[in-house]
């Protein structure tokens, strides 16, 4: 792999291809067989059972992105060969999970209109990573992830602490009135003139070589809406959570995503997060989509139920904010080595 800066010893990039059972027959007709980038550290053999760490990549974006090369800046593998080389953090294996969707998004849970991410990752990504890498097991698994992909992090470390015994959670999608509602409303202006057809949207989207920032966000939306409410009815699975024309919310389907919503679930979720040897959070106090209300409020609730955790906020606000791994990565590592 291309490097920047060799001053540090380089660990290597593996790419496996798994052929996923999981996700055959997925509605969107996604591609079940990935490429699964994995990052193992300088001197690695596998003698020695290092920990795992799984990459949760942010929406309009895959694993694959993360070990790309970058112009400006350190891809993943590059930063963890200079933590690893500074002795910031002990050695770790990283898997780079490829989990994009027609949708353009995951939020790495299991959808009846996007398919069985969740499954994907903990019953076929880390099986195989860690048979064939020697690594992670029982009290050595963590993840991590920003913006979707925090969601994830924090979905998978309530729902899976059988599987994970550490998590951070970057800038994550929740409160979903504060974060999502905006942009609902952004959405409903983009469908006006498709008649508020998502299928015609969608396929006028597809077909375009530049969608403005505004039909990215309404895309954004829309896989929202498969993920938290899918209707296997609807074209994709995908159905509004109210009135187009009105705005106005259906109180079932709004309900459908409010019970998605980490600052919901954690409610009921406490005892699973106490188990983790590390609950790591953090989020920029100007983030452009408000995730920062919503990270204030699930801390909230953490510390009136007295569950261990770390969280940060930072002068930033959800975009280029990778420079935040030299703080939770090394953090990871030592939790679960």
């Amino acid at each position: 792999m291309r490097r920047h800066d060799r001053t540090y010893p380089q660990g290597e990039i593996h790419r496996p291809v798994l052929d996923s059972r999981l996700l055959l027959g997925n509605p969107q007709g996604d591609p079940t067989r990935r490429e699964l980038p994995i990052y193992t550290p300088p001197g690695w053999n596998g003698g020695t059972r290092l920990p795992l760490l799984v990459d949760m990549v942010g929406f309009y974006g895959s694993g694959l992105s993360h070990v790309s090369f970058r112009s400006v800046g350190e891809n993943v593998p590059e930063r963890l060969d200079r933590l690893i080389g500074e002795g910031a953090m002990p050695p770790v294996i990283v898997a780079f999970p490829d989990c994009a969707t027609r949708l353009r998004g995951n939020q790495y849970i299991n959808s009846a209109a996007l398919g069985r991410y969740a499954d994907f990752i903990i019953d076929e990504v880390v099986p195989f990573v860690e048979k064939t890498y020697n690594c992670g097991g029982e009290g050595k698994r963590g993840c991590f992830g920003k913006s979707s992909g925090g969601y994830g992090a924090a979905w998978h470390a309530m729902e899976r602490p059988d599987i994970w015994s550490a998590a951070a959670i970057n800038s994550a999608d929740m409160c979903f009135e504060i974060c999502y509602l905006p942009d609902y409303y952004t959405t409903l202006d983009v469908l006006k003139p498709y008649d508020y057809s998502i299928e015609a949207f969608i396929k006028a989207f597809e077909a375009k070589t530049k969608p403005s920032p505004a039909e990215r966000t309404a895309m954004m939306i829309l896989c929202m809406a498969a993920e938290y409410d899918p209707d296997p009815s609807a074209y994709l699975g995908i159905r509004l959570p109210g009135d187009p024309h009105t705005g106005e919310l259906d109180p079932l389907r709004w309900g459908n995503w409010q019970r998605h919503d980490p600052v919901n679930m954690v409610e009921n979720r406490f005892d699973a997060l106490r188990g983790l040897k590390l609950l790591y959070l953090d989020c920029g106090w100007r983030d452009q989509f408000r995730i920062h209300y919503g990270m204030r409020r699930f801390v909230r609730k953490l510390e009136a139920a007295k569950v261990p955790h770390l969280y940060e906020e930072f002068d930033d606000d959800h975009s280029d904010i990778d420079y935040r791994m030299d703080r939770f990565l090394p953090l990871l590592a030592q939790a679960l080595s």
